[in-house]
């Protein structure tokens, strides 16, 4: 019993994650206009490609405290746990820190010329569609929810 919880000490919500579920959203009704605090606004077009304004990092890479703004791409994939929205930052127009230092007191390092990330595919109360990622340390299970555009 002791080893199992030895284990399992570490293992947080995000390492875990087996998806939503949610399989029936289509790449029509992903595309469009997306945002979330701090004016992170992300405009997926029907076409493929994604336009990024203040876009922070996935994972740990957010503990970095750097914001992306350019242009890249995106597509709507699944898998048996659900949908995902895979996107791609090809070119870097704009980096932002929310701090110039990290939490262990030490510069941040310098942010990724590209990068990728990875969003799940939900629906909220009004089954109308959400998108997130799990942000810092695993074991806290933070998310990074996206909503629909306001007006959009």
């Amino acid at each position: 019993m002791v080893v199992l919880a030895a284990l399992t000490a570490c293992a947080g919500p995000y390492q875990y994650y087996e998806g939503t579920g949610i399989h029936d959203a289509t790449a029509a009704e992903v595309a469009g206009g997306w945002e979330y605090v701090e004016g992170t606004r992300v405009v997926l077009r029907k076409d493929g490609t994604a336009h990024f304004e203040r876009l922070d990092g996935q994972g740990f890479d957010f503990e970095d405290g750097w914001r992306l703004s350019g242009t890249g791409t995106w597509q709507l994939n699944a898998d048996d746990g659900g949908q995902v929205v895979r996107l791609a930052l090809t070119a870097r127009t704009r980096v932002e820190h929310r701090s110039a230092v990290t939490a262990t007191g030490a510069s941040a390092p310098e942010p990724p010329a590209t990068h990728a990330w990875s969003f799940h595919v939900d629906r909220d109360q009004h089954d109308e569609l959400k998108l997130f990622f799990f942000y810092g340390d695993p074991d806290i299970g933070n998310t990074y929810v996206m909503t629909r555009e306001a007006g959009a």
